[in-house]
């Protein structure tokens, strides 16, 4: 991964796992063992003051090892209702922690080290759901729905960079850009810093999608996102983006908009306008309608295949 002005990194895995199919409709996928290194390569001095200023950052973005196991469960409905559920459990350093804990150190010690280089622990449970409803021969109603969190604990107060949630872009909340929104009602006063700062420890997100045939081979859709990531813990450099039930409403970014797909049989290629209704931080107006202007409430994504 290569941020331009800011860092380059590279993550190295190697990993072992088991897979059970039970028919066609339900799956088992499970890993005992998976060891990943996230090492920083190169930062700018740009990227440096922001990282300082956030320790939870520093912590998800520093060299560290990454020991996991895994557990991931599918089901998929049948061909006249098409529909999919995934389910994932990710448990890291639980074997490496132990061994410390034998050896005298708890589990709630900071700062232990694999080969030399800290490690993360952390417990990360994901979950989406997706169906589509048939009107015609051609058009269709096609929902998502997705929850996730991941809690550090132990030997870091913050999950690794490429284990956070954010929310934004051509297959989330298409209204706005990627990692845009959040954490809560955090907004960066400079919007350079967002590609960095703007992650999550929770993420709530519904889309809804309208899918009807134009001409030929081209497709069009309308459709509404919502959704967010917050954070477990309070942050002093991100205010407001602990996770409350007390204003959890004015937290949901909302969007609409529409789009066209254009079916290459092997590939879809895809362009959404996306049309901001709320954004859950302040933005100078009041009232649910809150975006600043309407010119600046679009987001414009071009991709390939269908958002999910």
């Amino acid at each position: 991964m290569n941020r331009a002005n800011y860092f380059g990194r590279v993550s190295w895995s190697a990993g072992v796992g088991y897979t059970l199919q039970r028919g066609q409709r339900i799956k088992h996928e499970f890993s005992p063992l998976t060891i990943c290194y996230d090492q920083l390569l190169h930062s700018t001095a740009r990227f440096d003051s922001i990282v300082q200023a956030n320790q939870a950052l520093y912590v998800s973005m520093r060299d560290q090892f990454v020991p996991s196991m895994s557990y991931t469960f599918s089901w998929a409905g049948s061909p006249k209702h098409p529909s999919a559920l995934t389910v994932s459990v990710k448990e890291a350093s639980a074997i490496v922690s132990s061994i410390y804990a034998i050896a005298g150190r708890p589990y709630g010690e900071e700062g232990k080290k694999l080969l030399g280089v800290p490690f993360a622990q952390f417990i990360k449970v994901t979950a989406q759901y997706t169906r589509q409803f048939p009107l015609t021969s051609r058009s269709l109603l096609a929902m998502r729905l997705f929850g996730g969190f991941v809690y550090s604990y132990g030997n870091a107060v913050s999950a690794p960079y490429s284990e956070l949630f954010s929310v934004g872009g051509a297959n989330s909340i298409r209204a706005f850009g990627m990692r845009n929104i959040g954490p809560g009602s955090y907004h960066p006063a400079t919007s350079q810093y967002s590609y960095i700062d703007q992650m999550g420890d929770l993420k709530l997100e519904a889309n809804l999608e309208y899918r009807f045939p134009i001409i030929g081979k081209l497709q069009g859709a309308a459709f509404i996102d919502a959704g967010n990531v917050w954070l477990l813990r309070e942050s002093p450099s991100q205010v407001g983006g602990k996770f409350s039930f007390r204003n959890f409403g004015e937290q949901i970014a909302l969007g609409t908009g529409a789009g066209l797909r254009y079916d290459l049989d092997f590939l879809v290629i895809r362009f959404d306008l996306g049309i901001g209704i709320h954004a859950p931080y302040d933005t100078g107006r009041s009232g649910y309608y809150n975006m600043p202007s309407f010119g600046r409430s679009l987001g414009y994504h071009f991709a390939i295949g269908y958002p999910f």
